[in-house]
């Protein structure tokens, strides 16, 4: 079963360009918006897109995200909510692929395969929990096989050899590098001292690399992207749309901040 993530890797990868992931916390600002401003990231040229799934106790997360899935969960958005709004996505985009970004809870109550079953109908391409490591994910992880979900691992700069070879045998699609010790939308880090982690994950897997975290700006990016596989990019955006008075507006704002970035990782040369 082929799967988004990879066709998408494997095209970027012929032609030199590194990916460009933009998260965004499904239900924010407005449950309404969200297909609307995931349709203008592609535009604006997101590569794959990752979708926050709002919990009420996100703890890697920064204050930014903290807020968004506040907010979201105020308004009634749900797990399956967020499956309904990638479900409404692809009516339009069969291609782009969609990762889910979160925390385990939400999925167990929903069920294993039950999830599994749903995530795939809507058009899901991966799950990333993070707070499953891959010994707790033998269940869910049979789930996701089954229907040709990706299970996407988080790598961190404490991760030690021994334990990226037990993460590179359980990830799939790509690996997603958390740049620095703390939580999201942190201050930036000196992008130079990436080489070294992103030669070692290297080093135990043939996947993408993708780095994540603190990442505030074109220049950050392009950075970055001299590194990495995929840039992903989360609570700078997430801030752009705060404030937004109609989706139109969100649409705007988010495609103005993204599209010279979208440039810089293009041109970094």
């Amino acid at each position: 079963m082929s799967n988004r993530i990879d066709t998408r890797f494997e095209t970027l990868s012929r032609t030199g360009i590194k990916a460009l992931v933009p998260f965004i916390t499904v239900g924010d600002p407005d449950p309404e918006w969200t297909v609307d401003i995931m349709h203008a990231l592609v535009k604006a040229g997101a590569d794959l897109l990752e979708l926050g799934v709002p919990f009420s106790d996100p703890a890697a997360d920064g204050p930014v995200i903290q807020l968004a899935s506040e907010r979201a969960i105020s308004r009634g958005v749900t797990l399956s909510g967020v499956l309904d709004t990638v479900d409404t996505f692809r009516s339009r985009d069969p291609d782009t692929p969609v990762v889910l970004m979160g925390y385990l809870n939400p999925i167990e109550r929903y069920g294993h395969a039950v999830f599994a079953g749903d995530a795939a109908q809507a058009g899901v391409d991966g799950v990333l929990m993070v707070d499953c490591p891959p010994e707790e994910m033998t269940g869910l992880r049979e789930q996701l096989d089954e229907h040709g979900i990706y299970p996407i691992c988080l790598v961190a700069p404490t991760t030690t050899s021994e334990r990226l070879q037990i993460i590179a045998r359980q990830a799939r699609g790509y690996l997603y590098y958390v740049s620095f010790k703390g939580i999201t939308g942190a201050s930036s880090r000196d992008e130079a001292g990436l080489a070294g982690p992103v030669r070692e994950i290297r080093a135990h897997s043939d996947l993408p690399v993708a780095v994540g975290f603190g990442i505030k700006s074109a220049a950050n990016a392009a950075a970055v992207a001299a590194l990495a596989d995929a840039v992903v990019i989360g609570s700078a955006l997430i801030e752009q749309v705060q404030g937004a008075r109609s989706s139109d507006e969100a649409c705007e704002r988010v495609m103005g901040f993204l599209a010279p970035i979208r440039d810089a990782t293009d041109n970094r040369d």
